[in-house]
């Protein structure tokens, strides 16, 4: 992509982006989050944030409900409703013994 100008490459990655969201979003909703975090190292609320940190770089604000309403497409909550089950302890081990292991690293 090294003879693509700037703006091509950002309707590219911009492109892939809300692919990506639309994957999560709507062909694999029963994805949990903590799954994801503990398989790949984010999440949906990962992209949220990112969504966030990228408008204040840009001097616009935007809250952390704010971004994720803009994510999800809907309320947090009604998403957790409809999509979020009960994390096991496995998982939750899981996601314990990654956290202290990106903790150590950092």
């Amino acid at each position: 992509m090294d003879e693509i100008d700037e703006t091509t490459r950002t309707e590219i990655e911009a492109a892939a982006f809300r692919r990506l969201r639309k994957h999560l979003m709507e062909e694999r909703p029963d994805v949990q989050n903590i799954d994801l975090m503990n398989m790949a190292g984010f999440c949906r609320n990962c992209l949220s944030r990112w969504t966030q940190e990228a408008a204040a770089e840009r001097g616009l604000e935007l809250s952390k409900d704010e971004a994720r309403e803009a994510y999800y497409g809907m309320p947090y909550d009604d998403w957790r409703a409809r999509h979020q089950t009960e994390a096991t302890d496995a998982t939750r081990a899981a996601f314990d013994a990654a956290q202290k292991h990106e903790a150590s690293e950092g």
